[in-house]
């Protein structure tokens, strides 16, 4: 998107209620909705909708952009076994021709109430988000937006919704749905419109647990919930607990508000679903390995994941670009902001477990060092393609796998994260300290509890928020950063904070958890391989790469012997000051190649150090400020 795009769209307060002429929407009675998982572990979800309708043509949409997701991701190809009927005769249908998530059908006349009925063939691994693997036997994720479809012509706030869920005998759930009653394994959820409907899965399992996480003196109930594979999975320790209610204290001084009635953090612990995490406004949908909660690492994977999801009720779901703020779920999202919607919460993230004692300081700044050597300079895709059209070109390339390094990928999180962290250390520096990224938070992301709401901004808005705080030329700070092609990384925040990115022989600290999914030695030899030796990322012109070895090869032996990291690791350091090429078996294709890797300079590890003489603003940005630790 062009830089006048981002500089248009007059606010919207938004509600979009102007979208559908009120009289229309005053006739639509409510949509009667059941879910019926029973059949969960068998990864099948049955829907059957009761919608009211008048004769003549009716189009229906099942959702296609779903909210936080930024692409027309919705997963149309689950749905299975469609049918419509009334008063017991079916009623033909045909899918549109340019439109796979859009179905026809002529209600025939004297017909008041359309079912409809279909079922959501949950995915046997694979997928992303809401398209990805939710079910298992003992466990299950229902988001609302796999399991309906939606007359067009309303707004989803305009359409309300009778929602029932009916689980498998036993089962317990979690979810910031309002309950109007429950009979055995079926629940009946309060009258809600369709955006909060979506906005609001529910996880469910046979084996559940809720934390209440509520600090003192907070008057807004928080709550962890998890189901997991095993009950000996959710057995959190304390430590854990307190981080938790820790980041709740910490959000509060923060934002200086909240926007939700309540919030729970829905947590699914299971090797057999998909892991990630992925906004709602009054709960998020996170989700990790089983023992994820038993092993050291505990607090830290709390920390990455469930912080960033929890800072989304205020950045993304209150607050939000216009032109991710669409009317309904068959409007194209435009994504330009995503720098700002997802950027600025990645910096916020980090921040808040880092305040809120899940993360140490020494992990935080690990977690700057790591991402800060992962976006260069030795990444040759930040030389022809800036920061911005990372975010522009989300809907068509955020799913792509491999050569990150040349194409780049959903870099608007950590460079935003980066971007970010150098705004804040501008607002402390121009102001002589008496202002700081708290601040433009509290102005921002603030105001009075309505509940759950949105309010739209544009790129204007949002620099005319940051002069309120601190009096700057942020306008042109941002088209440098976002139009850049330099082939190095935006370094100023952590030196503003007094740091700088130096590398060593041995590693200072535990890399960050998004670091060790992309596998290592990409700082050395240039590869991101996988733990069967799986290339996932070449770095272009790199060692490696010189040698001949690229994405989607498999190394199969270093030296003569068989490929694992620490034999890997083992030949890099003893390759260091010899003229020996590292001899790596490559497998393509069925072929078998010896590739010489003339690599020299031993371990490579990035971290951050004190520049002498500076103060050090970078820790005090993470110190407490609810003094709940």
């Amino acid at each position: 998107m062009t830089r006048s795009r981002l500089c248009t769209l007059a606010g919207l307060a938004v509600l979009w209620l102007a979208a559908v002429p009120a009289a229309v929407a005053q006739t639509h009675g409510p949509i009667s909705l059941t879910v019926d998982a029973r059949q969960a572990p068998m990864k099948i979800v049955k829907t059957h909708e009761a919608i009211p309708v008048s004769p003549g043509p009716l189009t229906l949409y099942y959702p296609k952009w779903i909210p936080g997701e930024h692409a027309p991701d919705g997963p149309i190809d689950n749905l299975t076994g469609l049918e419509f009927s009334a008063d017991g005769k079916t009623i033909p249908w045909k899918r549109d021709q340019l439109d796979v998530f859009t179905f026809h059908l002529t209600v025939p006349a004297g017909v008041s109430t359309l079912d409809a009925d279909f079922d959501y063939i949950e995915p046997n691994g694979g997928g992303a988000y809401t398209a990805a693997s939710s079910a298992t036997d003992k466990l299950i994720v229902v988001s609302w937006n796999q399991n309906l479809l939606y007359p067009k012509g309303f707004t989803s706030n305009q359409l309300t919704y009778d929602a029932k869920l009916v689980l498998p005998d036993g089962w317990k759930f979690g979810t910031a749905l309002p309950v109007a009653s429950q009979a055995g394994q079926a629940i009946t959820f309060k009258p809600i419109d369709l955006t909060l409907l979506v906005d609001s899965p529910v996880i469910a399992g046979e084996y559940y647990r809720a934390v209440n996480i509520t600090p003192p003196g907070e008057p807004i109930h928080h709550e962890l919930d998890m189901v997991a594979d095993s009950e000996a999975a959710l057995n959190i320790s304390p430590a854990a607990i307190r981080g938790m209610t820790n980041l709740v204290a910490e959000s509060g001084k923060l934002f200086g508000s909240r926007h939700y009635r309540d919030y729970h953090f829905l947590l699914t612990l299971s090797d057999h679903v998909a892991h990630f995490g992925l906004e709602h406004h009054e709960s998020d949908d996170s989700r990790l390995p089983e023992r994820a909660l038993l092993g050291p690492d505990a607090e830290s994977e709390l920390g990455s994941l469930l912080a960033h999801e929890f800072v989304h009720s205020w950045n993304g779901k209150f607050r939000r670009p216009a032109d991710l703020a669409t009317p309904e779920y068959e409007t194209p999202m435009q994504t330009d902001l995503l720098w700002v919607y997802e950027g600025l919460t990645d910096y916020l993230g980090p921040l808040l477990a880092a305040r809120s004692g899940l993360w140490t300081p020494q992990e935080y700044r690990q977690h700057l060092a790591d991402i800060s050597a992962q976006l260069g300079p030795g990444r040759p895709g930040r030389t022809w393609r800036p920061l911005l059209d990372t975010a522009v070109g989300e809907p068509g390339l955020g799913r792509a796998r491999g050569w990150f390094n040349w194409r780049r990928g959903t870099d608007y999180y950590d460079e935003g994260d980066l971007v970010w962290l150098e705004v804040a250390t501008i607002i402390h520096d121009v102001t002589h300290g008496q202002k700081s990224i708290d601040d433009f938070c509290h102005l921002f992301h603030g105001g009075p509890n309505n509940g759950p709401e949105l309010k739209t901004y544009t790129f204007d808005q949002l620099v005319a928020a940051l002069n309120q705080v601190a009096p700057y030329d942020w306008a042109h700070f941002f088209h440098e950063r976002l139009d850049s092609t330099s082939p190095e990384a935006p370094m100023g925040g952590i030196e503003n904070g007094g740091w700088k990115v130096v590398w060593t022989g041995s590693p200072s600290g535990e890399p960050h958890r998004r670091v060790r999914e992309r596998g290592g030695d990409e700082y050395t030899v240039g590869l991101q391989l996988s733990p069967e030796g799986f290339v996932e990322d070449s770095i272009v012109n790199g060692p490696a790469y010189k040698a001949g070895i690229t994405s989607g090869m498999k190394v199969v032996a270093v030296n003569s012997r068989a490929y694992t990291h620490d034999v890997l690791e083992d030949a890099i350091k003893a390759a260091r000051g010899t003229t020996d090429p590292i001899r790596l078996l490559v497998e393509n294709n069925d072929y078998f190649t010896t590739c010489n890797v003339d690599y020299h300079g031993g371990e490579r590890y990035p971290s951050l150090e004190r520049i002498p003489g500076k103060p050090d603003y970078l820790d005090e940005l993470i110190m407490p400020r609810a003094g709940g630790q």
